[in-house]
């Protein structure tokens, strides 16, 4: 029996056991709690839609790669993430762990495509368009979210959130990344879905 069968319920043990160990003291607590929100209803509606619909394998995957990245974030706070070997590798000032992790939350676009085609919705240049359009309005909610939390928390937790790191531009770069993410992941569904492109 291979274990590839049961590749989505392995990465919700082991996604769920990680996220216990990085709940412990994070680096700022208010922070974490406002972080792992969106985590915990991301996770918590991929695993009670379950038995209603089964994503793909590949687009478990995908999905996987944001939570993941997103509880380290919420740990450690996304400008404090000890991945300063990757900012000295691209000559950066900043640290780009949270840049890596909107370009993940674009890759959530494959699922939603994935979706809207195997409920027959729409044909495949409308679930492509659909889909893009879907995590460049998230993208931009979150945006808004951010600034609104930053606002009312102020203080460090409030900056921490925000995560600008003194970058005027660093909303709309965070949107470019999103959406990076998801013609990354729609271009990828389009190669390894062929069976799509009759639709």
């Amino acid at each position: 029996m291979s274990i590839t069968r049961y590749l989505p319920q392995l990465l919700a043990v082991v996604f769920t056991l990680f996220f216990i160990a990085l709940g412990i003291n994070p680096v700022s607590r208010e922070v974490w709690i406002a972080e792992v929100i969106p985590v915990v209803l991301i996770f918590a509606g991929l695993v009670f839609t379950y038995q209603r619909f089964q994503f793909s394998h590949l687009a478990y995957g995908l999905m996987a790669i944001w939570l993941f990245w997103h509880t380290i974030g919420g740990h450690y706070t996304f400008a404090q993430v000890p991945f300063g070997w990757i900012t000295d590798l691209i000559g950066a000032e900043r640290n780009h762990f949270d840049r890596v992790g909107h370009f993940a939350i674009g890759l959530y676009a494959f699922p939603m495509a994935e979706w809207l085609l195997r409920k027959q919705l729409c044909g495949l240049k409308l679930a492509l368009c659909f889909s893009l359009f879907f995590i460049m309005s998230i993208a931009a909610g979150y945006e808004i979210i951010e600034w609104w939390y930053a606002v009312l928390e102020g203080g460090d937790a409030g900056v921490e959130f925000l995560g600008s790191q003194g970058d005027v531009w660093d909303a709309q770069k965070d949107i470019l990344a999103d959406t990076l993410g998801a013609v990354s992941a729609l271009t990828l569904l389009y190669i390894l879905r062929p069976e799509y492109r009759d639709e």
